[in-house]
């Protein structure tokens, strides 16, 4: 009888395509993936269908898994991702308008004569412009609020990298939106405009 709460034998028998493992898999970690990925984004149901997808992939590249891989972590991490890819949406617009506007009152400022939805509507193209890692670290850290550490362990990559995918998103940024949306990048993402002086 195989034990699949033994992390090497669960996934050696997901590699070999054993539905009971799969199975075993779902029935033990669906509903604290979904209770996390409704904590990410607080909708029951966007949740569901996110994990949903979690287990499809993770099926479907089962043979592509390290022997040596914690699966929870994994799973948590698959989670994640499949919820940066929801800020891609138009929802992803209206919660950094609703962080520009909410920053300018708290500094008692006057936005621009532009109009906040255009504004950052040219925005969020400007990072959906980002090369697809630098993009995925710069929201992590500049729309969740996680730290570089927390980054860097979600993707199993070092700190160091993390921080030079953030310059280089704030560098393309800068360069791509110009003088104009300056005041959105300094005070929506924290961004010091000034050349070769980037806070974060």
């Amino acid at each position: 009888m195989l034990d699949f709460s033994v992390n090497s034998i669960l996934i050696d028998q997901l590699e070999k395509g054993n539905e009971k493992a799969f199975s075993f898999l779902v029935e033990n970690y669906n509903h604290r993936l979904c209770v996390y990925a409704n904590s990410l984004m607080n909708d029951p149901i966007k949740a569901q269908d996110i994990v949903q997808n979690v287990f499809i992939k993770t099926w479907e590249k089962r043979e592509t898994l390290r022997h040596n891989l914690s699966i929870k972590g994994f799973l948590y991490r698959a989670v994640h991702n499949e919820f940066i890819d929801q800020y891609r949406s138009a929802k992803s617009l209206m919660a950094l308008e609703k962080l520009y506007m909410d920053t300018l009152v708290k500094f008692e400022m006057e936005p621009e004569q532009q109009g906040t939805e255009e504004i950052m509507e040219k925005v969020m193209v400007a990072i959906n412009d980002l090369p697809p890692k630098c993009q995925q670290i710069f929201l992590m850290s500049k729309k969740e609020g996680l730290d570089n550490i927390e980054i860097a362990e979600y993707l199993e990559i070092s700190r160091k990298t993390v921080e030079n995918q953030i310059t280089k998103a704030f560098t393309i940024l800068r360069e791509k939106l110009g003088k104009k949306y300056e005041t959105v990048l300094m005070l929506v993402f924290g961004i010091n405009t000034k050349k070769g002086s980037l806070r974060y």
